[in-house]
């Protein structure tokens, strides 16, 4: 089998001459709020893991474009089903199918890992499951044109070295989880956004960045936060009763980042244009009027804590070891698909539900942070099953001690040095 190659960071690319053109904002807005989310049962569970990749004899040096295409075009069939992307730094992503339930979707995306990793030993390369690049400053591999526009973007909106940094420098565990019922679904989303700054504080492990340490322990999250809050910020409206309309609002005020064009390399825009003004004609890009599949890319260059997609993405957990993973993915799917965790989630977070940076920079050394994780990953421990049992053991430890995998890794970084402890890391230590 071979493997097919994508792009990562949200690799999507509809063309903008087969879909009708927009007529004004309030037509886009009906677009994207009678889109973004699906009525139906939970259940389904999908998940994608990021890891750093490096070369094992050179832990300095990114591994290059083909030497990353080569190694993935040769992979053995994947028993999981996995999609391989490669993120613009080099980052390897595994993207699971939708599986019914936490357990299955685990056990598929940790075997699909195992042959990754086998894989890439044996070119040579490691995969370090950290949130964010401790050792190599940021730079960019992967050539496609999304992202050369991205850069000219992110460079003319004043936001260069968050936007490298984000684009090359960052890893995360991201779960996607079934919208649920409609009558539930502003509850779920506002939970959803609610258990962001405790899951992030669990699952902090990014102390450093391009080669030193950040004073963060979640440097992934402190460079979202320092991109524009309009395309990364929460997209939760003021009481959060109507998820649909909040995004359909939030993406038309999102500046529009790239215009594509039929047979030819995305466009970067490089002066601040909402979608809305796009859609109502008073600012004209590409010299024409936006499509439906002008909207869609553009919802693909929105990157939210918590993204409606029919289903829900939860993008605000760093990369985290092969240990405790199974448990952080296994805890917020719980917290959020079995109503009785979810009543006590909602309950433990509420006093924390908005401190996104304390958690990013001091983690579970937040006192009402660590009460919130304590009493989450407990709930979600009672209802783990055996598989999980070391996994969440592991977790619930850690939590009850006040440590993240953060902690972990900066010990390591002092022991060992930070070129030595990432190459551990790569090639599979614990």
């Amino acid at each position: 089998m071979t493997t097919t190659i994508t792009s990562g960071l949200d690799d999507a690319h509809p063309s903008p001459a087969v879909a009708a053109e927009l007529s004004s904002a309030d037509a886009a807005a009906q677009h994207v709020g009678g889109n973004c989310l699906r009525d139906g049962s939970v259940g389904r569970v999908g998940l994608e893991i990021e890891a750093h990749c490096f070369d094992l004899a050179d832990p300095m040096r990114r591994p290059d474009w083909d030497h990353l295409t080569a190694t993935i075009a040769g992979l053995p069939p994947l028993p999981g089903a996995s999609r391989v992307t490669v993120e613009p730094g080099g980052a390897v992503e595994l993207s699971g199918p939708p599986l019914p339930g936490p357990l299955a979707a685990i056990n598929a995306m940790a075997t699909d890992h195992v042959v990754l990793r086998a894989a890439f030993a044996h070119a040579g390369l490691g995969l370090a499951l950290l949130g964010a690049d401790p050792l190599r400053p940021p730079q960019r591999v992967n050539p496609g044109a999304r992202y050369r526009a991205m850069e000219a973007f992110f460079e003319a909106s004043d936001t260069g070295v968050a936007g490298a940094a984000m684009m090359t420098s960052t890893a995360s565990v991201q779960v996607n989880l079934d919208a649920g019922p409609r009558d539930g679904w502003a509850d779920r989303v506002r939970l959803a956004h609610a258990l962001g700054p405790t899951m992030i504080a669990i699952a902090a492990n990014s102390p450093l960045l391009s080669g030193r340490f950040s004073g963060w322990q979640s440097a992934r999250q402190r460079v979202w936060g320092q991109l524009d809050s309009a395309r990364c910020g929460p997209v939760l409206g003021e009481s959060g009763d109507d998820p649909a309309s909040d995004w359909a609002r939030y993406a038309l005020r999102a500046p529009v980042m790239l215009v594509n064009h039929p047979g030819a390399d995305a466009e970067p825009v490089t002066e601040w244009v909402p979608f809305a003004d796009w859609a109502d004609g008073r600012v004209s890009l590409g010299g024409r009027r936006p499509t439906e599949a002008d909207l869609d890319y553009h919802l693909t260059t929105l990157f939210p804590p918590v993204r409606p997609r029919q289903w829900l993405e939860i993008r605000y957990l760093d990369s985290v070891p092969d240990a405790v993973w199974p448990a952080v993915a296994f805890t917020i799917t719980t917290l959020l698909d079995d109503p009785a965790a979810a009543a006590i989630a909602a309950e433990a977070t509420e006093p924390v539900a908005t401190a996104w940076d304390r958690a990013a920079q001091i983690g579970l050394g937040d006192r009402h942070l660590r009460s919130a994780a304590q009493r989450c990953v407990r709930t979600a421990a009672d209802r783990a099953p055996a598989e999980l049992e070391e996994s969440m053991r592991q977790l619930v430890r850690s939590v009850e001690m006040g440590r993240c995998p953060a902690d972990d890794f900066s010990d390591r970084v002092v022991d060992y040095g930070i070129a030595s402890a990432v190459t551990q890391l790569a090639r599979g230590a614990m």
